[in-house]
């Protein structure tokens, strides 16, 4: 029985990616759709040289890059992502906790969190110059709000009960925040991890456009440039599969971490 409702599950999850890849198909075979939609198997034969090609064979720029691009971005999405969490987490924990703190940062983090990531590029630009730490900076600003926001609102959504407990119980202020506060906020902080490393995934794209000369970003500017239509859909599902793939890590993380969560639900 299981079986057949797992087997049930994974055909209808490809129901909808089959539908698409068949309208693409029939789509990108159209003669006024040449050049500009390349087909499913253009794509795939493209991606597969700019994965397994020999570089340096030939002019394509492309061929055997593509590894060392997502390196690249994963790299810069590591890094940027993980200062985020890193400030996020606990700035977000004190505001949501501390009226005082509440008062003081609060509402400049309000005014600053609506500024897209796109106009911070030429500041990141004269700040840093055409350098990895400039793209860092933006997918750490990219990341940052979300994590912050929701673990703020985690943290006032607490249980007062709870706190009461904790205080005749005898903890002070800093044991209220980490055993009672922290834990109660954690499915709260992994919404924002799950959504701040979605926008770093756009920040680390828009970033390597303009700010640096490597990446998924770059590769995707560039083959557009060069009328490269096949990679740039590639590195399209490059970039959806990437982020996928990190935001499944956060899950197995939150499973992982939040086992009582999951008891409460069954």
């Amino acid at each position: 029985m299981k079986h057949a409702v797992n087997v049930k599950r994974f055909v209808l999850g490809l129901l909808v990616p089959g539908a698409v890849l068949a309208l693409w198909q029939i789509t990108g075979s159209m003669p006024s759709m040449a050049g500009i939609m390349p087909t499913p198997l253009k794509v795939l034969e493209g991606w597969q040289l700019w994965i397994f090609g020999q570089p340096g064979l030939g002019l394509n720029p492309y061929l055997g890059t593509w590894v060392s691009n997502v390196e690249y971005s994963s790299m810069r999405v590591a890094q940027g992502f993980a200062l985020a969490a890193l400030i996020g987490v606990p700035l977000g924990l004190l505001i949501g906790w501390s009226k005082l703190i509440a008062q003081m940062l609060d509402p400049l983090i309000q005014s600053l969190r609506p500024i897209p990531i796109t106009a911070w590029l030429p500041f990141s630009i004269a700040l840093f110059g055409i350098r990895d730490i400039g793209s860092i900076f933006l997918i750490f600003l990219g990341g940052f709000y979300a994590i912050v926001v929701n673990t703020t609102q985690g943290a006032r959504d607490v249980d007062r009960n709870l706190v009461r407990a904790a205080l005749m119980m005898g903890a002070n202020r800093a044991q209220l925040l980490y055993r009672v506060v922290l834990p109660a906020a954690m499915p709260s902080i992994f919404t924002g991890l799950r959504i701040g490393l979605g926008i770093s995934w756009t920040a680390v794209i828009v970033s390597e456009m303009v700010a640096v000369k490597s990446g998924l970003g770059y590769v995707l500017w560039d083959a557009y440039y060069m009328g490269r239509m096949d990679i740039v859909l590639a590195d399209m599902v490059s970039i959806g599969a990437m982020g996928f793939l990190s935001d499944r890590l956060i899950v197995f993380l939150e499973r992982r971490i939040l086992v009582w969560r999951i008891l409460q639900s069954h």
